[in-house]
């Protein structure tokens, strides 16, 4: 034990630690334990972002909230405290993008669907973090294999939108803290809510706002939150493997807000049966496909099906065939050089 973290147990030896409280409230038994209330969220968070908290304490915060499920007043005041951590230029952005599940059974499609979306002008800023999940493939590390550059601040995501219409910004390019508990995944050995909240933050307030989610019980907290953290305009739904992309063997419900109203639609599968999974996530084949070298009705219709939700969110199409007739359009005038 290191001798700063001695001194500071001595500081509460006689009493008790400011951030007990918030540990004791989840974890007070079945009939004693209650979720935190809004401000009780925002403070503990606060607390968390300072440094003002034990690792043991942190440990067993997250995993209480793990075990019972953040509520979306929960999710409010976590993401408000970040959001309160932040400070970042005005950026003109179109739409927020999260990306923290990582790949497992197929390729990610979904960068092809914001590329589509980004050639076409609409200004995308991903963000997202990396390696906390062994055996995944994420997004950093594909783009780094495609060669597309990772902003490192947001003077970077300024320029990369300058130039390309899209830039990847690490989660610790701009909240360092929250990364340091997300790779504390391996050693937890589950996820912790950083990685539900952290798919809210919209650092740079985008008008639109794409979210997905492991679980769909976890869909009513994202749009409820998203709602009372003022996202006007956002979308959830259950992605494959956890990042926003479309299962096309799978019908699939999309819980929005649109201009501060709640609603939900369900969009219907895209092809009949379950497909099958590569031998491996070949990045190469990622790009053949772009450049029309090699065909992949999967990876096509996850693509097509993807960015008709992102075209039905920003209200660039009234119903759902515009939509995917219009993401069709953009696949069909793609520049085949970008990649």
């Amino acid at each position: 034990m290191s001798q700063q973290y001695q001194q500071r147990l001595g500081q509460h030896k006689d009493s008790e630690h400011p951030f007990a409280p918030f540990v004791r409230i989840l974890g007070k038994g079945k009939t004693g334990s209650r979720s935190l209330t809004e401000a009780e969220a925002y403070q503990a968070m606060q607390m968390i972002l300072n440094n003002e908290v034990e690792d043991i304490q942190l440990g067993a915060f997250l995993m209480l909230l793990r075990v019972k499920e953040e509520s979306h007043q929960e999710l409010t005041g976590f993401v408000r405290a970040v959001r309160d951590s932040i400070t970042a230029p005005k950026i003109n952005v179109d739409l927020d993008w999260s990306s923290y599940a990582g790949k497992k059974r197929q390729l990610p499609w979904y960068l092809l669907s914001c590329f589509l979306l980004a050639e076409k002008g609409h200004r995308l800023v991903m963000h997202g973090a990396a390696g906390h999940t062994i055996g995944r493939l994420y997004t950093e590390q594909v783009l780094k294999k495609l060669n597309i550059p990772i902003a490192n601040n947001w003077q970077d995501v300024e320029e990369h939108l300058q130039q390309h219409q899209f830039a990847y910004l690490p989660l610790g390019g701009y909240c360092p803290t929250l990364q340091r508990i997300i790779d504390l995944r391996n050693s937890l050995g589950l996820r912790s809510p950083v990685h539900t909240l952290s798919r809210l933050i919209n650092p740079l307030a985008a008008p639109y706002s794409m979210q997905s989610i492991f679980h769909p019980a976890y869909g009513d907290s994202h749009q409820q939150a998203a709602l009372e953290l003022g996202q006007a305009n956002a979308a959830v739904f259950k992605g494959e493997g956890g990042e926003i992309e479309r299962r096309p063997e799978a019908s699939c419900i999309v819980k929005t807000v649109i201009d501060g109203v709640i609603a939900e639609e369900l969009w219907p599968k895209m092809v009949e049966g379950r497909q099958s999974q590569p031998e491996k996530l070949d990045i190469q084949h990622l790009i053949a496909v772009w450049r029309g070298q090699a065909n992949d009705n999967y990876g096509h219709q996850a693509i097509i099906g993807t960015t008709a939700i992102a075209l039905r969110l920003m209200k660039k199409a009234d119903c759902q065939m515009a939509a995917l007739d219009l993401a069709e359009e953009y696949w069909r005038q793609r520049d085949l050089k970008r990649l």
